[in-house]
Parts: structure tokens; sequence; C-alpha cells
């Protein structure tokens, strides 16, 4: 069964333009000012598929932790069921989602130190894994998935949704300042600033740094680099159709091109090559 990408980087506004991801599929939902701190961005999604016909979606990593809320027909990765409403963990792993009937809902993508904030545990303790949302909120999530359920449009849904998540800030948010500090360093470095030299300039020693991001982003900061390098080399191809791999891996920050090849199949589960062939034959081209 063929593919589509789903890929999105943090300057993308909704999707990049490598996904296959049918324009109008997704839309942005404003983040209201007391979450921007917490909330990287809010999307709703609304897609329907042939009667008997499933699409499956590989989604990219990208190491933030979400929370979902499914309206329609919940996807589902793996052999299960999907939830109707679930946290999905930190992960530097791509997922195949499958996808069927009606799908609709609202996604929520938080910022690296947000989850302990709105989900109360440490981010380290969902990664790599979607939790039902109503464990963590101990039933507050199901009674806010039956009031959007119960809205009479999306503006209404989102509001709600903030509202509860505000809420949450208001119970007693924790952020840790070096923990985002050190997540936008290793980031705007492409992964390539060595992780001692990040503990000196957030005032911790490496050991420290560690526990902080397993509690408060989700993936060690060594998993955090590698994929703030990858994310670097995916901004690169977008500007090289033919790519020069060899110079591409250099200028990226890996050792050499078999270096390269062996992260895309690590954090995307394809070759570079079998990325530019996704990317080309199932793109939308546009994004957003």
């Amino acid at each position: 069964m063929a593919e589509r990408l789903f890929l999105r980087l943090d300057d993308d506004p909704l999707h990049g333009p490598e996904s296959g991801v049918p324009e109008g599929t997704l839309r942005a939902v404003p983040v209201r000012a007391p979450l921007r701190p917490y909330v990287s961005h809010i999307l709703l999604y609304r897609e329907t598929f042939a009667a008997g016909h499933e699409v499956r979606e590989r989604v990219l990593p990208d190491g933030a932790v979400r929370l979902v809320f499914n309206l329609g027909d919940a996807p589902s990765a793996g052999d299960g069921a999907g939830l109707p409403m679930e946290a999905i963990g930190a992960s530097a792993a791509p997922v195949v989602v499958r996808m069927r009937d009606r799908v609709e809902g609202m996604s929520v993508t938080l910022r690296p130190g947000a989850a302990a904030a709105l989900l109360g545990l440490p981010a380290g303790e969902i990664a790599g894994r979607a939790v039902h949302l109503d464990e963590l909120w101990q039933g507050g999530a199901a009674e806010l998935f039956g009031r959007m359920a119960e809205a009479p449009d999306d503006a209404a849904r989102a509001a709600m949704l903030q509202a509860a998540l505000e809420q949450r800030l208001l119970d007693g948010a924790v952020f840790h300042p070096a923990a985002v500090h050190a997540a936008r360093l290793i980031a705007g470095s492409g992964g390539r600033q060595p992780l001692r030299d990040v503990a000196a300039a957030v005032d911790v020693g490496e050991r420290r740094l560690q526990q902080l991001f397993h509690a408060h982003v989700g993936l060690s900061p060594r998993a955090w680099a590698r994929l703030a390098r990858l994310h670097g080399c995916l901004r690169a191809l977008r500007l090289q159709p033919v790519p020069a791999w060899a110079e591409v891996a250099v200028e990226s920050g890996f050792y050499d091109q078999s270096h390269l090849v062996n992260e895309f199949r690590a954090l995307c589960g394809v070759t570079p090559t079998e990325f530019m062939g996704h990317a080309i034959s199932g793109s939308s081209k546009t994004s957003g």
C-alpha cells in the first residue's frame, strides 16, 4: 500500500512542501497569548476517505509532545485502534498512521518544556507512546471532549480547548527555564553544539542536563540534537532538487554520506533517496 508523507518543521505554517496532505485539510488556530510560551501551534484537521479505503501516512518526527482530540474516526498507529483523545509523547522515530472514513479533530503541539506544566507529569514518562488523556487529567479530558463534540463549530471548540489549557496553567504550571534554553541552543545550532557546552551555557552539569530533558522535553539531549541535525538537512534539501549527497552530509553536520543514510533510516524509516522519491511523487507542493 502506498504511503504519503507528513513533515512539519518549526517554521512551516501548516506542513512542509514534501507532505502529501491535500490542500485545505489543515487549518491553523491562533494561539491565545497566555498559551504562547507553552503551545507551538494548534491545528484543525478534516479529511474524508472513500468507503473501504485506507490511507497510510508516514509522520516524520519533530520531537514534540502533542495533545490530540479525534472527533471523527480516530487514526491509529500499528494494529490497535486509535484513541478519541490522547497525549502523544516525544519521539525520535517515524510513525505510520492509518486513516479511514472521516478523520476530524484538533492537534495541540507543545513547546519544549511545556509538557510537565500541561500534563502534570515528566515528559519522559510518555516518551514514544500515546496515552489516553483522561488518565492524565483524571476525568477532565472526557468532560472537555464531550463539550467539544457538542460545540456548534470549530471556533467554539478551539475556544473551549484553549480555555481548558489556560486553566491547567492557573492550577500550577512548572516551566524550567534551563531546559527550554538548552533545547533552543541545540536546535539553533542544528545539533552541532557539543552537549558539554550546552550544559555549561545553562549552568548545569551534563548529568543534570539529561535529567532536565527527561522531565521537560521527553527526549535525551543527544536524541534532540540528532533531530535538530536532521531538520537542518531537510531544510537544505528543499533548496536542492537534485542533491549532491556527500556535500549535503558534510554541510548538515554528518560525518559522511554513510552517516547521513543511517540517520535517515533511523529517524525517518527511509533512505534519503526514498525520502526524495516520496516527497516528489506524493507532495501537494504547498506549504499551506
